[in-house]
């Protein structure tokens, strides 16, 4: 089945079907109905290819994230899945495992493919970099800020939600409170430290960098370094971990040694990942727009590449609850 059928059938011109199907077309009601009813009836799909090499689009958009396989960038790539539903567009993903040198090929590998834009999930490129790579495609990055015609970039507050964090445990009585950190390359975990550090320095508690362990923010880390604070035999009754991955491995550690949270050591994070309302107790932590934030580069995406402009704007990073911290006794 061929467009040239479609405008027999609907008795329009070739050139009318493919202006309607490239979205170019003005026509009546009646001709766009006629040739709407004739692409159902017969079952019709557009050669994808050759609409791109006319229109000088490929319909895709190049995707970098740095850990395909993180629940953290699940949920965001949800949003942008969801914000490029109905536009046409398909994404192509690909990991930049949070390496410079890494995510830089991996951007030259989409642009060499024609991607339409790029969004990039964090990562450790420089900002001057990303600007000199927009110069050829649209880019939306998420984890910075960036602010040009070909290139926009938004980040959270990291260090006010590591605040957020760390007053809910001085509020509840906690004095001597651990952290679980990220690596010293993340800027996210950087800013997070950071959080901590102001927090205890707003109540007057002094910074023990003995309580800092660091982990690289899986589950597995999370566990190594709650278990190296417990090993050097430093007391604490809560621990703010970096994130919510790092927490379940803490939490997991904990269990294995008897000690009861939040009976004997209260436990907070942050992201608020959806696996992190069924843990055991449900984990108390700080809640990232994730989806919000995927949807949101989507939809700036679209923006720069049509020439429309577009506000973003996130919800808050905001406490949340559950019953992995209680009043310190």
């Amino acid at each position: 089945m061929t467009l040239l059928d479609v405008a027999r059938v609907a008795g329009v011109s070739p050139s009318t079907v493919s202006r309607i199907l490239n979205g170019t077309a003005k026509v009546s009601a009646d001709k766009r109905k006629a040739v709407e009813t004739a692409i159902a009836e017969m079952h019709f799909e557009p050669n994808q290819l050759a609409q791109s090499l006319k229109s000088g689009k490929s319909m895709t958009i190049g995707i970098v994230v740095q850990d395909i396989s993180s629940p953290f960038f699940a949920e965001t790539l949800r949003g942008v899945d969801d914000g490029l539903k109905a536009t046409g567009y398909a994404s192509v993903i690909v990991s930049g495992h949070w390496n410079a040198q890494e995510e830089a090929d991996r951007i030259k590998l989409l642009l060499a493919r024609k991607v339409d834009g790029l969004i990039l999930l964090s990562g450790h490129i420089a900002d001057q970099d990303v600007l000199r790579f927009a110069k050829q495609r649209p880019i939306v990055a998420t984890g910075r800020a960036l602010s040009s015609d070909s290139a926009i970039g938004f980040k959270l507050d990291n260090e006010y939600g590591a605040m957020l964090a760390v007053r809910h445990l001085i509020e509840l009585g906690h004095r001597r409170i651990a952290f679980v950190a990220g690596p010293s390359d993340n800027p996210d975990a950087d800013e997070r430290l950071a959080g901590y550090r102001r927090a205890l320095l707003e109540a007057d508690i002094e910074f023990d960098p003995k309580l800092v362990a660091e982990s690289d923010l899986h589950e597995a880390s999370g566990l190594l370094a709650i278990n190296r604070l417990i090993e050097s035999q430093q007391q604490f009754s809560a621990v703010f971990a970096v994130n919510d991955q790092s927490a379940y491995g803490v939490r997991l550690s904990l269990y294995r040694k008897g000690i009861r949270v939040p009976d004997d050591i209260s436990l907070i994070a942050f992201d608020d990942l959806p696996t992190s309302l069924y843990t055991t107790p449900p984990l108390t932590t700080i809640r990232q727009p994730l989806y919000d934030m995927g949807l949101a580069a989507s939809s700036a995406l679209l923006g720069l590449i049509s020439g429309t402009a577009v506000d973003i704007m996130l919800p808050a990073l905001e406490l949340v609850v559950r019953e992995t911290t209680r009043r310190f006794r």
